[in-house]
């Protein structure tokens, strides 16, 4: 079988389909009811696609073609039983190993010498707004959800996010600190290099 595809969105796919037969449209819309869309980047072009790449693999398979109305047709998808296997194993994967990743955040930190510690500190506290903005945007989602009857363990991935991001900010806040009050060791002599007073 081909190497598995990188993209969450064919897990969320297959996921969906392991529920029972959808069209793409009632994928999503089941996705956005659960707020599924807060951790899987969604978008119709994106999910067509997708579904096209595991239809081809196999790993689902049309089951029928319907029309409501006056709407377009649509076609109605299942999961195959190579689906359901790679849907089961995937998922193992993904809960039952610590992954090394990569985030652009740990690479900007390792690097920040670079730049002048007051210009450091300044974007820290930019970053600060935009992670406080993103709780904000988490409990809405949290909220909404709530309110249209999706159970708790459906958003444990949003809770997950939002413990992310809350040790993120208060990382962040008080590393800017630090640095702006040159308690951080080291500050001074980064500063020191950036007004060359000291060799780097």
């Amino acid at each position: 079988m081909p190497r598995r595809p990188a993209n969450p969105l064919a897990l969320a796919v297959l996921a969906c389909l392991s529920e029972r037969p959808m069209h793409p449209y009632e994928m999503a819309a089941t996705m956005r009811t659960r707020g599924q869309d807060a951790s899987i980047r969604l978008n119709y072009g994106s999910l067509y696609g997708v579904v096209e790449t595991l239809l081809k693999r196999g790993l689902v398979e049309e089951q029928e073609v319907v029309r409501e109305g006056r709407r377009p047709e649509r076609t109605v998808y299942r999961i195959t039983d190579d689906g359901r296997t790679e849907l089961e194993d995937w998922m193992a994967q993904l809960l039952g190993r610590a992954a090394k990743e990569f985030p652009q955040f740990e690479a900007g930190l390792s690097l920040m010498g670079v730049l002048p510690p007051a210009r450091v500190v300044g974007l820290l506290e930019d970053r600060v707004v935009e992670l406080q903005a993103r709780l904000s945007e988490l409990d809405a989602i949290v909220e909404a959800a709530t309110h249209n009857g999706v159970p708790r363990v459906f958003l444990v991935e949003i809770d997950y996010e939002r413990a992310l991001v809350d040790a993120d900010c208060a990382f962040t806040e008080q590393l800017a600190a630090s640095i702006e009050s040159e308690s951080l060791d080291g500050v001074s002599f980064w500063k020191g290099v950036h007004e060359g007073k000291q060799e780097p």
